[in-house]
């Protein structure tokens, strides 16, 4: 049974046992209602303790449920039958109390938790709001600011957080069970008021709430659930509490409907789907690793490891570079302290954990060794044939190249099962996408290992076959090419990226190559034709030869003045276009932001058909992840490929923006 009833002296143990996350299926939920029927007939029960097994407390509802008609009893019912109970409930939570869990909590009398549990209403992060009170409830316990920023911004707070706003009632030292019935000696015979009768006091004036919905517009850009979830919490705080409840149950069955919801649960699925390793294998040893290169990957690769507490041993060839690279690392801590986000101590405990060194003998026990150096075929291989001769048996060697095939890298060692690709987004220490590169030779274990590797550095992984640019860049090359042939049509550079933001990317094609540097897509360029290969970018081969080389240069597709960042058109720029489009003759079009849109996702989407089609790619989903959380195509869009089923089919006839 996932609900038992067990019996504690003059108290009752209500546990709640439904591995993984113990998620409020329907039947947590029945067997929640009939344990209060039984408690509450039961004169000799005192009080209850809600408490859950296993690594978490209730983490949320169970969302495959949510495609489906709600089925009772529901969840509203059964916080408003705990919190009605004439026997009164304490929740005891550790790990996570989220969404309908940290509800359901809401409902009880009282709140007790480990040091470490979190708490948090992160409906928005699936395109709703909270449907079980959580609007109306949580601001008769916390401040009103604290409420706006858990339900709007979906980010979960700590368990020191909640006990000093008033969430929690204590915090247990030692086992939960035991000190949450020790609470209860002390507590079970005054019991609080119900949540749902006290007042409110603050409802926060019309600036107060212009600015919550400033915030949350900014951190979920083009969502509709943030806006709605505050909504939901103005009227909670104003009016009545029964009518709170009743509007934020209808928008949350409304917004379950929705396509943002249905997208965002896409890639939820996806997220989570991902991290299955694909082989059966047990992976090799973490405890040690090593980085080749210290320039800008290296050293986000090297803060990456250090981050998930796994000392480093960063290679350079010359001391110089040695020193940069170290200094690198240093910098990306320095900026954590100076933001707030990382204490002085912890950045001298990840710095304790690095070395620098000069000879790859010190790499002989390194567990993990990724090559981060620069991207030419020669230096690589010569980086693994040294690999391969100091390295441990058992080691995974991995390669951090964008477009070189990790074959060719592998096949310069004695051990290619060894090798596979591990392809990190810059900054390397932040973005979530990791793709690995699967080699031919590659084994299962060191498949496996990989996948340790991106868990173990909270990232997620997503397997891709051998191609020019593998998934990522090679659907980048696309976005890049139609967006300067648009150019060519009559466009302007700020055009294409006006609309590229307005569909929701964090920005448009040639903010983007400004802002990483036109040098970098020009070296691909260069490798490409070397391979016989044909490269469209007659504008980008200009500008790069002038050197406007972005944002580091002062100009690129745009003039930066100095110490700014703002992009400015720029005359250059616009000549060398009129220019080329004289060139192609090409006819000159009246482009709107829908026409931009779908010239350049359009093609995208071709191009990730044929990924699928020759095997890259396992899944549409995959892509999805990889334009997600490697790109910044709008999550709430569901990724590309979603993207495209949703709005009129995958087939080349169909114009994507949903027209004919």
């Amino acid at each position: 049974m996932p609900v038992t009833v067990q019996p504690r002296g003059d108290f009752a143990l209500v546990v709640v046992d439904n591995p993984p996350v113990n998620a409020t299926s329907r039947e947590i939920r029945a067997g929640l209602i009939d344990a209060v029927a039984g408690i509450d007939a039961d004169p000799g029960i005192r009080a209850a303790v809600l408490i859950c097994r296993g690594r978490t407390f209730i983490a949320g509802g169970d969302v495959r449920e949510f495609d489906a008609e709600p089925v009772e009893p529901h969840l509203p019912d059964v916080v408003a039958r705990i919190e009605a109970a004439e026997t009164p409930w304490l929740a005891a939570i550790h790990g996570s109390a989220l969404g309908g869990g940290l509800e359901l909590a809401l409902g009880c009398r009282w709140r007790v938790a480990s040091a470490d549990a979190r708490f948090g209403l992160p409906e928005v992060t699936l395109g709703l709001i909270p449907g079980a009170g959580g609007t109306v409830r949580l601001p008769r316990l916390v401040p009103l600011d604290l409420a706006a920023r858990m339900v709007s911004l979906g980010e979960p707070i700590s368990a020191q957080t909640a006990y000093e706003s008033g969430l929690v009632d204590a915090l247990i030292d030692g086992d939960l069970e035991a000190g949450a019935l020790r609470f209860l000696q002390n507590a079970a015979d005054t019991p609080p008021r119900r949540r749902i009768d006290r007042p409110t006091t603050d409802t926060g004036a019309n600036d107060f709430w212009q600015a919550q919905h400033a915030t949350a517009a900014k951190r979920h850009r083009g969502q509709a659930a943030p806006g709605l979830a505050l909504d939901a919490l103005r009227a909670a705080v104003e009016g009545p509490a029964d009518d709170a409840l009743a509007r934020e149950r209808e928008v949350h069955l409304q917004l379950r409907k929705s396509q943002e919801s249905q997208a965002l649960r896409h890639v939820f699925f996806a997220e989570r789907a991902a991290m299955k390793p694909p082989v059966a294998a047990a992976p090799g040893d973490l405890a040690s690793a090593g980085v080749v290169g210290g320039g800008t990957m290296g050293a986000g690769i090297a803060a990456a490891f250090l981050d998930a507490e796994i000392p480093v041993t960063l290679l350079e060839r010359d001391q110089a570079p040695l020193d940069r690279g170290l200094a690198a690392v240093a910098r990306i801590y320095a900026g954590a302290v100076k933001r707030g986000r990382m204490s002085e101590a912890d950045r001298d405990a990840r710095l304790a954990r690095l070395t620098g060194v000069l000879d790859a003998g010190a790499l002989a026990g390194a567990d993990v060794v990724v090559e981060a150096v620069f991207e030419d075929l020669g230096v690589k291989r010569e980086v693994f044939r040294r690999l391969d001769a100091v390295c441990k048996p058992g080691a995974l060697l991995a390669t951090n190249t964008s477009y070189i095939d990790p074959n060719a890298i592998a096949a310069a060692t004695s051990r290619p099962d060894a090798v596979v690709g591990l392809h990190f987004f810059s900054p390397a220490n932040v973005m979530k996408l990791l793709e690995v590169v699967k080699t031919d030779a590659v084994s299962p274990w060191a498949l496996a290992t990989a996948w340790a590797v991106a868990r173990r550095l909270g990232k997620t992984p997503v397997l891709s076959g051998v191609c020019d640019g593998f998934i990522g860049n090679r659907i980048l090359k696309v976005f890049r090419r139609e967006a300067e042939r648009l150019l060519l049509s009559g466009a302007h550079p700020g055009d294409v990226d006006h609309a590229m933001r307005a569909f929701g990317m964090p920005m448009g094609s040639f903010e983007m190559q400004d802002l990483a540097g036109l040098d970098i897509a020009a070296a691909m360029r260069a490798a490409a034709r070397a391979r016989g290969e044909a490269v469209f970018a007659p504008i980008s081969d200009r500008l790069v030869a002038l050197g406007r080389l972005g944002q580091k240069a002062g100009g690129g597709w745009y003039d930066y003045d100095e110490g700014d960042r703002t992009p400015r058109p720029s005359d250059t720029v616009a000549e060398i276009i009129a220019e080329e489009a004289a060139k192609a003759n090409m006819p000159r079009e009246d482009l709107n932001a829908g026409d931009i849109q779908h010239r350049i996702l359009k093609p995208m989407v071709e191009e990730g058909e044929r990924i699928l089609a020759e095997g890259i790619a396992q899944s549409p989903s995959a892509i999805d992840l990889v334009e997600i959380l490697g790109f910044g195509f709008p999550r709430w869009r569901g990724g590309l490929m979603y993207w495209a089923a949703a709005n009129g089919g995958q087939s080349p006839k169909f114009n994507l923006m949903g027209r004919r």
